[in-house]
């Protein structure tokens, strides 16, 4: 089998797999996108397109994960505490490191729920194929100011709040599982002294992107979910999990509870309007931050992190 070949052989194969793979799906899902295109925003029209474009992208994260089955050894330890269904609407939040926590994702939770809308960089957009196919799906593409970039030009503070809002705004009709890596970026070491982490398996969480989306699909969400990747045999890059150098993957999912306080803060809309509610949400965000990184280490067999957890990164 595949799996007993030399990896960059199992590499190059997987590759070729995923590339025809998009393609096929992106063909179909192009035209999808362009019947979109014609009809009224805001529409019933679109959003029955909406559906059959995230059905068709399911369908392409299903042949994904079936080939990965097929010709990879991967031990997959799934705890699921949760109860989710194809047809809800969830917002998710994950620690982030590495490219291969996207397929990860879609892998665990497979059908069981609807199809992954997660945030992307600006720049992705340009990706062949992809980049197309993401926007078709009402990703939303942020473009994530520097604080140095903020204070040349004052116009750039909140675009990405309102880019947050919009999006979401677009997928109260629909069923959606809203993806959002907290950290805002991959772990790495570097960042984490960078950043001065008081963590020691993640960076410091963004608590503004997750407060705006909750704000925007209000009452519609039928839950929040807090999901852990853990790789214990360390995280790999995406060329080494194509060549089988990924063996071993434990996700941990779990409910989110927010504190009544907060959920019915957010509903008039007070994280924008209120310091002091600001504050507390993002202390909240800091200590379920702080049980997630204890969670890792106990999931590694380590000791549970004691340390005080502190805010948000104020930054949202």
């Amino acid at each position: 089998m595949i799996h007993m070949l030399p990896g960059p052989i199992q590499g190059v194969f997987m590759g070729l797999l995923l590339v025809i793979n998009t393609l096929f799906w992106a063909t179909f899902l192009y035209g999808a996108v362009l019947l979109k295109l014609l009809t009224p925003a805001k529409s019933a029209a679109r959003d029955v397109l909406s559906r059959v474009a995230a059905k068709m992208a399911q369908n392409w994260a299903s042949t994904n994960s079936s080939a990965s089955s097929f010709f990879q050894r991967i031990e997959w330890d799934l705890r699921f505490n949760v109860e989710l269904s194809p047809k809800g609407q969830y917002l998710v939040c994950s620690n982030h490191q590495t490219w291969n926590d996207i397929f990860v994702l879609m892998r665990a939770f497979g059908r069981r729920a609807p199809f992954f809308k997660f945030f992307l960089k600006q720049q992705l957009i340009w990706v062949p194929v992809l980049g197309l196919a993401w926007w078709g799906l009402d990703y939303p593409f942020m473009r994530r100011s520097t604080n140095d970039q903020i204070k040349k030009n004052p116009a750039l503070k909140g675009k990405d709040l309102e880019t947050t809002r919009k999006a979401c705004e677009k997928f109260r009709n629909q069923p959606v599982s809203i993806l959002n890596f907290l950290e805002g970026t991959r772990f790495t070491q570097t960042k984490q002294i960078n950043q001065k982490a008081p963590y020691k398996y993640l960076l410091r969480p963004k608590a503004g992107g997750f407060a705006f989306a909750m704000e925007a699909m209000g009452d519609k969400l039928q839950g929040l979910v807090d999901v852990t990747i853990v790789y214990p045999d360390g995280a790999v890059g995406f060329w080494d999990f194509l060549c089988g150098r990924m063996r071993r993957v434990i996700v941990d999912v779990r409910p989110l509870e927010v504190p009544e306080e907060l959920a019915a803060g957010l509903l008039k809309g007070e994280y924008e309007e209120s310091n002091a509610f600001r504050k507390k949400f993002q202390l909240w965000i800091g200590e379920v931050w702080k049980q997630k990184d204890a969670r890792i280490a106990e999931i590694r067999g380590l000791s549970p992190i004691a340390e005080p957890a502190p805010a948000a990164d104020l930054n949202p």
